[in-house]
């Protein structure tokens, strides 16, 4: 136990100095309770590598983006110690290439990375949604409930009604919202909607396959990346026409993550993802641009995803450049990295970190 406070001590020793300078070298001001955020966020850090048997010290356990994951907590304010979680972490094996004698040479690391719960989106949205006051607690409305959506008339509005019979799957989400002059706004995300996002992730999970037509898409000739982009756009069109019971075909789960598809946590992630669904689209204003850039960057899939692919494999690959008309095709000397820029809307999803679920009984208010 010595040991283990000792080198826990020692991490936070390393990181706080840190965080605080450059939170308030960006006019950003470190208080209590941020700082018991970077703490908790530190020791769920430290128990996710502990599961894994890593140790801080390891060499292959990448700490470039540590800095980087507690800035983000602490200008969020994310807690990973409250109750249902708002923010987890998880360790993901990364290839890094680099050049040895002239050769590619692909090297494995660890490395930590987050990922934001629904409870955490709320805190957010609660803190710096745009003349929030007040987030309400959001609705699980099922299939055997009896519910009115709201009604709009000019600036009047007919609330929706909810009455609970707690029978079905969640088929919607409500969140009632109250603003600063009063009004009371009422998002709704419904569970068909959530077909989308299944889309993005079974894209970004297909990322780096090839379906046999080669071995590596990085060093697939033109004529192969089509065939793979066809085969591509066959599998997600299929997926797009099966709806949520894509999550039961065979042909398509293995291209689904373990969390989607499995009993136990198929439903939490889909009521995940309707609340993520509605809290992100409710405007925010954070009022620093750090703590806008650390939203982005914890919350945008498809940024994260174009940073890793930048990080893992820049420099690597040449560009197919098609010469103008009437000029002969000439080898291009010169390489470059080939960047994929699908514009997913999620990451892949782990089999775990569910946030727990159990609430929306009531408005609230």
């Amino acid at each position: 136990m010595s040991d283990f406070s000792t080198t826990l001590s020692k991490v936070n020793d390393n990181y706080f100095p840190m965080i605080e300078r450059q939170l308030i070298g960006n006019g950003v001001k470190m208080d209590e309770y941020a700082k018991s955020c970077v703490l908790n966020a530190i020791s769920a850090i430290n128990n996710s590598l502990d599961s894994k048997g890593i140790s801080w010290n390891d060499s292959d356990l990448d700490k470039s983006n540590i800095t980087q994951i507690l800035l983000q907590v602490a200008s969020l304010k994310l807690n990973a110690a409250a109750s249902p979680r708002e923010v987890y972490f998880q360790t993901r094996n990364v290839s890094v290439k680099k050049k040895v004698d002239g050769k590619d040479v692909t090297t494995w690391k660890k490395q930590v990375e987050m990922g934001i719960e629904g409870d955490g989106n709320d805190a957010i949205l609660a803190r710096y949604g745009r003349d929030v006051k007040k987030v309400g607690q959001f609705w699980l409305v099922r299939e055997g409930d009896e519910f009115t959506y709201p009604q709009y008339t000019g600036f009047d509005v007919v609330p929706p009604t909810w009455q609970p019979k707690g029978k079905g799957d969640v088929v919607r989400v409500v969140y009632p919202i109250m603003k600063k002059d009063g009004t009371i706004e009422f998002h709704i995300a419904e569970r068909e909607d959530v077909v989308r996002n299944l889309i993005a992730h079974m894209n970004n999970n297909m990322m780096n396959e090839t379906f046999g037509i080669c071995a590596d898409r990085y060093k697939a000739t033109a004529d192969q990346r089509k065939q793979i982009a066809v085969k591509k756009s066959e599998i997600l069109n299929k997926a797009k026409a099966a709806g949520m019971a894509a999550l039961d075909d065979p042909d398509l789960q293995q291209y689904i993550s373990p969390a989607w598809t499995e009993p136990q946590s198929r439903e939490s992630m889909i009521i995940r993802k309707m609340r993520n669904n509605v809290v992100k689209k409710i405007p925010k204003d954070f009022g620093n641009a750090l703590v806008e850039m650390s939203y982005t960057e914890a919350t945008d899939e498809s940024y994260s995803e174009v940073q890793r692919e930048i990080a893992e494999h820049a420099n690597t690959e040449p560009i197919d450049i098609s010469p103008p008309p009437g000029q002969p095709s000439e080898e291009n000397d010169n390489s470059h990295e080939e960047h994929d820029s699908d514009q997913n809307d999620e990451q892949r999803e782990m089999t775990f970190g569910d946030e727990d679920t159990s609430g929306g009984t009531g408005p609230g208010f």
